[in-house]
């Protein structure tokens, strides 16, 4: 997996928010034993419309947005199933950084994003950004005003920075394991590999044999 430190793209916003994993990756696409060959099928039923061709009124088949890799979008991005085929979708169409705001319902924080998403965007190399409603709000704002907005999202120093002509920085947290698992490019197998050793002892040292107590 490629190790993140530091992105800068361009900047698209999806307007939406409660997006589930079957809007970014429907079921149909799920028979697929391979994990490549997604990113087209990225939002599909969203992106084209009946007969194949592209929906202009889909937001991110804006020509404006081409070559975009920063997605802005809504709170409780990555809801319903827990297909990991959805963070592959995203990251094969493109995406390096997902930006999404938390908010406070009733006295309750609601997360930016569903929990096993955001487990599944530090497993494949993307960075999910928790900002507050109001950050998120001026950050949609600016991309009204400013064409073309590029974004820099650096890792090291929790930040984000939009580059309009007056520069806007954003600071964000990340769980610490999550910050290295990124930064050294590490999947789960790669975390695992780090205690080969310790397993290897081990396994040389059991007996499959030895009777329960």
């Amino acid at each position: 997996m490629t190790p993140f430190t530091q992105h800068t793209g361009l900047v698209a916003t999806l307007n939406r928010a409660n997006v589930d994993t079957d809007a970014i990756i429907p079921k149909q696409f799920l028979k697929s034993i391979k994990r490549t060959g997604y990113g087209p099928s990225a939002f599909f039923d969203w992106r084209y419309l009946p007969d194949g061709k592209l929906n202009m009124d889909f937001e991110l088949n804006q020509p404006r947005f081409e070559g975009r890799s920063i997605l802005v979008t809504r709170n409780n991005f990555g809801c319903g199933s827990s297909r990991e085929h959805a963070v592959w979708a995203l990251v094969q169409d493109g995406y390096r950084v997902v930006v999404a705001p938390w908010k406070v319902v009733d006295g309750k924080r609601l997360p930016a994003f569903a929990d096993i998403f955001k487990n599944n965007t530090t497993k494949n190399g993307m960075l999910a950004i928790e900002l507050s409603e109001a950050d998120v709000d001026e950050i949609f704002h600016m991309l009204t005003v400013h064409t073309g907005l590029t974004a820099t999202a650096d890792l090291p120093a929790q930040r984000i920075v939009f580059h309009a002509p007056s520069p806007r920085v954003f600071t964000f947290e990340i769980d610490n394991a999550a910050k290295e698992q990124l930064l050294n490019g590490l999947d789960n197998i790669d975390l695992t590999l780090q205690y080969e050793a310790d397993i290897t002892r081990f396994e040389a040292q059991y007996d499959p044999m030895m009777p329960l107590r």
